[in-house]
């Protein structure tokens, strides 16, 4: 009879989250301590459906540079942490990015992802020089930065000169959590700059990693809780994926299985979001991307880092895509994205929500 009851409650409780896109605390966490195999089918399915009815079978494609793997910060789970004295770093020019960008532009993207490490090399003017010369020589691009944490008046600027979007995963909603992994780096602060980043009128992403050391189904429930309430535009969900030369680096990973499961819960908590299917995830699996489409994920993003490179932007170890050229990424994705039964979308690919607004 008790498995009875079990097995009526995660039912209802797939049932609510589909129809009311919303849940507690306490039933997701229930719901994340609870789930089977059969669960996870019937939640794939339920999120596949709600991203259809928002964006159809689109996936956007974005191209990535990664043009610094410089960093301030000695976050304790990533590959280029200041203290890790085994990286190779690099610093790509302001030219060489808009290289990067040409290129990119050639292959179709209209929208381009500037990420690196806190790299303080680039100051509030290089960043405006930088993103007006992007914006001169293609107005109608999307210009998205996730370059770390910078004061509101340097966002505010960078917004100015038209930067249009910024992603900055909240990494995790337990503040215990997020200053034992960040050292350098206080929880008020990042939740700070995802407001204010808001507030200024940029397209936000958070997010946050499954399988952290420590971290517990109610850390998740609470992630996702923070998502439903700060509404972000973009949802970033990867695993932890250890990296030698840190000090987490022998710990278990995050897997596969549960963090579908949070791309899914994101995409039923937050409908009208847009939500990447990771190279972290690619990396656990072949299969990982095409997976995370099917679980309600509609973003991927090549790399268009120069390949000289983009091996030594190692936040996690076994990074897949080290020695394609961008051209060799932008065509074998959208083979694997319409092999699995969905469309390619180059253009700029905003959120719902900011569409409404």
């Amino acid at each position: 009879m008790e498995e009875v009851v079990f097995v009526s409650t995660r039912h209802n409780l797939l049932e609510k989250v589909y129809q009311t896109n919303d849940l507690t605390k306490e039933e997701i966490t229930y719901l994340l301590e609870n789930i089977t195999h059969a669960d996870r089918e019937i939640l794939y399915r339920y999120a596949l459906k709600t991203k259809q009815a928002y964006y159809g079978d689109k996936v956007y494609l974005r191209g990535l540079i990664e043009f610094s793997n410089i960093c301030r910060q000695d976050c304790r789970y990533c590959g280029i942490r200041a203290s890790n004295a085994k990286v190779e770093r690099y610093r790509l020019t302001p030219e060489e990015i808009l290289t990067c960008c040409a290129q990119g532009y050639k292959l179709g993207y209209r929208t381009f992802v500037l990420q690196s490490g806190e790299d303080l090399w680039y100051t509030e003017e290089i960043f405006i020089d930088l993103i007006r010369a992007i914006r001169k020589s293609y107005p109608e691009v999307a210009i998205t930065l996730s370059i770390g944490e910078r004061r509101p008046e340097t966002y505010q600027r960078l917004f100015a000169a038209g930067a249009d979007r910024f992603l900055m995963r909240h990494e995790t909603a337990s503040q215990e959590l997020y200053e034992k992994l960040h050292p350098t780096m206080l929880f008020d602060d990042r939740r700070a700059c995802l407001s204010a980043l808001k507030d200024l009128g940029y397209q936000v992403g958070a997010g946050f990693m499954v399988g952290l050391p420590g971290q517990t189904p109610a850390d998740l429930a609470d992630d996702l809780r923070y998502l439903k309430e700060f509404h972000p535009d973009m949802i970033g969900i990867g695993p932890f994926i250890p990296h030698s030369e840190t000090p987490l680096g022998a710990e278990k990973g995050g897997t596969l299985k549960d963090t579908l499961v949070m791309v899914a819960l994101a995409r039923l908590l937050i409908p009208d979001s847009l939500i990447p299917a990771t190279t972290a995830l690619g990396t656990l699996d072949p299969q990982g991307r095409e997976l995370a489409l099917k679980a309600g994920a509609n973003v991927v993003m090549p790399i268009i880092t120069p390949t000289s490179v983009r091996k030594q932007y190692e936040l996690y170890e076994n990074k897949i895509c080290g020695d394609d050229h961008p051209e060799d990424c932008r065509y074998c994705i959208e083979r694997r994205i319409q092999a699995a039964g969905f469309d390619v979308d180059l253009g700029r690919g905003d959120s719902r929500q900011f569409i409404s607004r």
